[in-house]
């Protein structure tokens, strides 16, 4: 595959990413009948819960299309980790291998944060592995997007690298405030996940109207 079609194909997959999680997230919340599932009280994870008409830490679940978000968990995941390898063609040496170990990471915890559910009331393990996984996902995540801003000699214009950097921090803060308080839970969680849904959106779009440069391949950026 050419250089140029691999960094138009990773950039069709990150926006593609963000559209199906939207979609995905927005249907099985409108599914959601007694009680009326919450954007800023209720977990993300809260969707992907099997089981219907259970109270788990003050919130009462009932996610009848919880397939579809666990699958959109695992796609997404996918998807993120195979846009960010497409676009590491960018940079080589230590840099790309950072960035290539993040994604794959990456991948590998949203795949396993679908297949283990957020639950108190299934096996012992695995809402253990979903809150570590998920954690894991959304750390490796939101530092391939402040890498993005941070590496310098990629071309990128000064407002796409604030941008960059600025939605990768306030991702990982907002992750650190999620406990805070029930009636805001929600937001905070979702600001951490959102984050890198909005870089991949933007640096897709970009990247394919011609708005950001495609430098020659660089040896160990410095960042």
């Amino acid at each position: 595959m050419s250089r140029s079609r691999r960094l138009s194909l990773g950039a069709v997959v990150l926006v593609v990413n963000a559209l199906q999680w939207v979609i995905a997230e927005a249907v099985t919340a409108a599914a959601w009948n007694d009680p009326p599932y919450s954007y800023a009280t209720n977990y993300i994870s809260d969707l992907g819960v099997p089981d219907c008409g259970t109270k788990f830490q003050g919130r009462e679940l009932c996610s009848p299309e919880h397939q579809l978000m666990n699958t959109s968990f695992m796609l997404q995941g996918i998807l993120f980790a195979t846009g960010v390898i497409l676009l590491s063609v960018l940079v080589s040496g230590r840099a790309r291998r950072v960035v290539v170990a993040l994604a794959a990471t990456h991948g590998v915890a949203f795949v396993l944060v679908g297949l283990f559910h957020g639950s108190a009331h299934g096996p012992g393990y695995s809402l253990v592995v979903h809150v570590v996984a998920a954690a894991v996902g959304i750390l490796c995540a939101n530092t391939v997007v402040i890498m993005a801003g941070s590496l310098r000699g990629l071309g990128a214009p000064t407002p796409y690298r604030v941008f960059s950097v600025t939605v990768g921090v306030l991702g990982l803060l907002s992750e650190t405030l999620v406990g805070a308080s029930a009636s805001t839970a929600g937001v905070f969680e979702r600001a951490g996940v959102y984050s890198w849904l909005l870089w991949g959106t933007v640096t897709g779009a970009l990247l394919l109207a011609g708005r950001l440069p495609r430098p020659a391949v660089l040896e160990n950026v410095p960042v």
